[in-house]
């Protein structure tokens, strides 16, 4: 079994992995000195999972919100291990950011020179705090370019994949003919072959009743 890179980041972590994180640190304030049941632990997070209000379960999602910018961050920094991921196409679209990542790039680096030797998880929560009290005019601008680059961003995806089937009906004959080809001489091989036998067979034959 191949062991993980060391260097590379620590996962995201989910919305409700979140919540269940709090809660383990709710029971150990509560309880220090009682062990934690994890399938009957597990069966009360799930059910008080299940009857909070959206609103109660947006502390947890802008906690993850804030975790991804951290990993996107690192990520970005993180070369791959030998033997990872295949390597995308450099030739291919980029993805483009939402209106949140828009923001998050204009003002990420503003928060860090703000507060020296801040961490990267700290700054993505307070980026998401900001964008929490932004107005919906005040957002309205990233919004805006951030779906303005999503149409330039299908058009050059058309764009793209319309070159890929062009060049696949260029090279597609090509192959074809080669394949072709390879059968051609497989086939005059195996002829030739049978011709050989055929004679040995009859020379065979004839030497055997010269004998007799």
């Amino acid at each position: 079994m191949a062991k993980s890179d060391p260097k590379k980041p620590k996962g995201k972590v989910s919305t409700y992995a979140f919540f269940v994180q709090t809660c383990r640190e709710e029971h150990k304030k509560k309880n220090p000195e009682v062990p934690i049941n994890f399938t009957e632990f597990s069966k009360k997070c799930s059910k008080r999972w299940k009857t909070m209000s959206g609103k109660e379960k947006s502390k947890f999602d802008e906690m993850a919100k804030a975790d991804k910018i951290r990993y996107d961050w690192e990520m970005k920094d993180y070369g791959p291990a030998k033997g990872g991921k295949k390597k995308k196409d450099p030739n291919a679209p980029e993805r483009p950011p939402s209106g949140f990542l828009l923001f998050c790039s204009e003002f990420h680096l503003k928060i860090k020179s703000t507060n020296p030797g801040i961490s990267i998880g700290d700054v993505a929560k307070k980026l998401v705090e900001m964008w929490n009290n932004f107005s919906d005019s005040e957002k309205q601008p990233y919004i805006t370019k951030a779906a303005k680059l999503k149409e330039k961003y299908k058009k050059d995806v058309a764009n793209y994949k319309s070159k890929g089937k062009l060049m696949v009906q260029r090279v597609l004959p090509k192959l074809r003919r080669k394949r072709c080809k390879r059968k051609m001489k497989k086939t005059r091989r195996r002829k030739t072959r049978r011709r050989s036998m055929n004679k040995n067979k009859l020379l065979l034959c004839l030497l055997v009743n010269s004998l007799v």
